[in-house]
């Protein structure tokens, strides 16, 4: 393999594809913006956990936070996030300085390859001038892009880098043999080659897209159901005994996929003079769940004859997702500021969690699981495997008919627990 190959971005996304490819081709240089990410994992650390020290170590990877560490690669993988800004639109500053990074170090004849969600065509009309002016280089002739959407799912252990199929697309035919060249090497699963960037594009955003609309109904089906005073779990466990009804469940869409990339669809649609209706619909109600939750505590607090002002509730779990340190994008906080709305104190205990990082992104403090005792509610907001095994029994940390919510029905309610209490699940 004569490309020399640089990873932008060593988080969650760039990480795992850089050691693949290190372990495959020896010499891979991984650069990141952040110092302290790049100490972190030349002392062989990975704090998000998608890669084992071990594993790390053995890989060999070239770490910089010097971005002229760039200046002899040929074939470049750009792994940056591309978020929502405040107003929910797409922010296209990390990728935009992802591209002011490398411009002037481009070398002639070098592939430059996205793998960050974007919207179609910010491959083509963003990225590609924006190397263009910062290098001097005309794409095409002494430059070429190529896009290959990101499919890390973090914490899968099953679904990982090397198991997932990769759609892989080029400018023209000798990129995208360049890129399948490299990608091929480390991919098990096999490529898909899209006949354009645009293709690319619209297919990464359009996966997690469909996902978060089909939570989105299974979200409203739970509303409906609450109302009706019916189990959801119940009713879908009996409803997937049919082989096509599709295995999507409630619960808090938070993340930086699902939660975001529908916007980067939606902002693309106005673009082009259509509102998508039903897209934006998924979004609000799935924005409006964790608030939903909070108002829901409130009410079985007053149910239980609970004062609600001053009344403390634990809450476990503050991650997007169960198992894995992941603090972005999580609607966790939402619970929180909403129950701070009625003068509830809210304690929260996440072991996955550096504190330091909660505080950084939230302005939440953490506790200790040993200090969630005597409290009047308890919310079982993510599924961590500590929350779930034998030896943590939930209803012992409430203070006499309390209240029990299981956000996403991790837990069925046993014989021993309390005739007075009160357990709710989404």
């Amino acid at each position: 393999m004569s490309e020399r190959i640089a990873v932008l971005g060593l988080g969650y996304v760039g990480l795992p594809v850089a050691v693949a490819l290190a372990e495959k081709f020896g010499k891979v240089t991984g650069f990141d913006v952040s110092e302290r990410r790049v100490q972190s994992l030349q002392s062989g650390t990975d704090w998000t956990g998608e890669i084992e020290d071990d594993r790390l170590v053995a890989a060999g990877l070239e770490l910089s936070s010097d971005p002229d560490c760039l200046r002899d690669a040929t074939f470049l993988i750009v792994t940056v996030p591309t978020p929502i800004d405040a107003e929910r639109r797409p922010d296209l500053g990390p990728i935009a300085s992802a591209c002011r990074l490398i411009g002037p170090r481009l070398s002639e004849g070098s592939v430059v390859v996205f793998e960050s969600t974007v919207y179609p065509g910010v491959t083509d009309e963003v990225c590609g001038p924006l190397l263009a002016k910062e290098s001097g280089l005309v794409r095409g002739r002494d430059f070429f892009l190529g896009y290959s959407p990101e499919r890390i799912n973090p914490g899968d252990k099953v679904h990982r880098l090397e198991t997932i199929t990769k759609i892989v697309a080029g400018e023209d035919e000798a990129t995208l043999d360049r890129i399948v060249a490299v990608y091929s090497e480390v991919i098990e699963a096999g490529l898909h080659k899209a006949p354009t960037i645009k293709v690319a594009e619209a297919a990464k955003v359009i996966e997690n897209t469909q996902r978060d609309l089909n939570i989105a109904l299974m979200n409203e089906i739970s509303l409906i159901f609450d109302r009706m005073g019916i189990r959801t779990t119940d009713v879908l466990a009996a409803a997937q005994t049919k082989w096509n009804f599709l295995p999507f469940t409630p619960g808090l869409v938070g993340g930086h996929c699902i939660g975001v990339d529908p916007y980067y669809l939606t902002s693309a649609a106005e673009r082009h003079g259509y509102h998508p209706d039903v897209i934006l619909a998924g979004r609000r109600i799935n924005d409006e769940m964790g608030a939903y939750v909070a108002r829901k505590a409130i009410k079985l607090l007053i149910q239980q004859g609970k004062s609600v002002n001053g009344a403390r509730i634990g809450l476990l779990g503050l991650t997007f997702k169960e198992n894995v340190p992941d603090l972005r994008n999580s609607k966790v906080p939402d619970i929180v500021a909403e129950l701070r709305e009625y003068g509830v104190e809210v304690l929260i205990h996440d072991p996955h969690v550096d504190p330091e990082e909660a505080r950084h992104e939230y302005g939440l403090e953490l506790v200790g699981i040993n200090e969630i005792r005597g409290v009047d509610a308890l919310i079982l907001a993510v599924n961590h495997a500590e929350f779930l095994t034998d030896g943590v029994d939930l209803p012992s940390r409430l203070d006499g008919k309390g209240v029990l919510l299981d956000v996403k029905s991790a837990l069925e309610p046993q014989e021993h627990w309390p005739d007075d209490l009160v357990y709710w699940s989404l």
